[in-house]
């Protein structure tokens, strides 16, 4: 979903703030491999050196974290609850969003430990990632309707 963004990303024009919007989310894309490689290696089973090479740093959760109020820092405040649109982009945004959220109620139980004293087969961190990703992705798609000069479709009660 997130690279299908990047490629309407691409369409919608030569902006430099979307460009470092793209440049943002191809950083996400590889660091969202590196989370997969994370997940398949369970703690208990692994080397010492395998383990180093699937360790997730808390720094991937501190760039989404600055990369959130960055955006936030330029977005009108919200006050409505808003809907999938404000262009491709911002759309394919907002349904990689759902599919995060999918993804960290997945890893939840992958990322609390067993028992007492018990390490999860999982660093917490990778949780911790995947859910500032699901806000990073929000603020992402209302920053790229904005630019893209979108406008957004608010929720409205029947």
């Amino acid at each position: 979903m997130i690279g299908v963004a990047r490629q309407f990303l691409g369409d919608a024009g030569g902006s430099e703030e979307l460009a470092a919007l793209d440049k943002e989310l191809a950083e996400v894309q590889s660091r969202l491999l590196d989370v997969g490689s994370a997940i398949a290696t369970p703690a208990a089973g692994a080397s010492k050196h395998r383990a180093a090479r699937v360790a997730f740093a808390e720094g991937h959760v501190e760039e989404l974290e600055r990369g959130i109020d960055g955006m936030d820092d330029q977005l009108p405040q919200l006050t409505q609850f808003i809907l999938p649109s404000g262009g491709k982009a911002s759309a394919f945004l907002h349904v990689a969003r759902t599919v995060c959220r999918r993804a960290e109620r997945s890893a939840l139980p992958l990322c609390r430990a067993g028992g007492e004293g018990e390490e999860p087969p999982t660093d917490p961190v990778v949780l911790r990632y995947l859910n500032r990703l699901s806000d990073y992705l929000f603020t992402a798609a209302r920053f790229a309707a904005m630019k893209g000069g979108f406008e957004e479709t608010c929720y409205r009660k029947a």
